[in-house]
């Protein structure tokens, strides 16, 4: 294993936790604990922590740093609705006992994340000669 990938695999590890706890704190725990400030605060940290496991690997990698422009932006706002619609879909499930539609927005909000893959990655053109069966 390269150490880059052992870099991102152990502080993406740590974000990915941190990021969790967070919101676990904010939702599952708010009634019984008040735990909704350091939820956030939590949450927030792992979010940094992910962008800066990011940034570094990327720089480890040899890329250049992504350039901030309109598609970005209208991508990742679109990728935030997504979850969004993928979340309130669990939240009917889990939290307010309507499970069929929360079945249903959750799949929305899964197929909604899907078309991410072509939005970011585009549609690779097959040439004539391998072409897939």
């Amino acid at each position: 294993m390269k150490k880059k990938n052992f870099f991102a695999l152990v502080s993406g590890t740590a974000g990915i936790l941190l990021f969790g706890i967070g919101m676990c704190m904010c939702i599952c725990m708010l009634p019984a604990w008040n735990l909704f400030r350091a939820g956030v605060v939590f949450g927030a940290a792992g979010v940094v922590w992910l962008l800066l496991t990011w940034m570094i690997y990327r720089k480890l990698s040899g890329k250049k740093p992504i350039a901030l422009n309109g598609a970005l932006l209208l991508r990742a706002l679109y990728g935030c609705f997504s979850v969004l619609v993928l979340g309130v879909g669990m939240c009917m499930c889990m939290l307010w006992g309507m499970f069929l539609p929360g079945i249903l927005i959750g799949i929305v909000g899964i197929l909604l994340l899907l078309l991410l893959i072509p939005l970011c990655r585009g549609f690779v053109k097959e040439e004539a000669g391998h072409a897939q069966h």
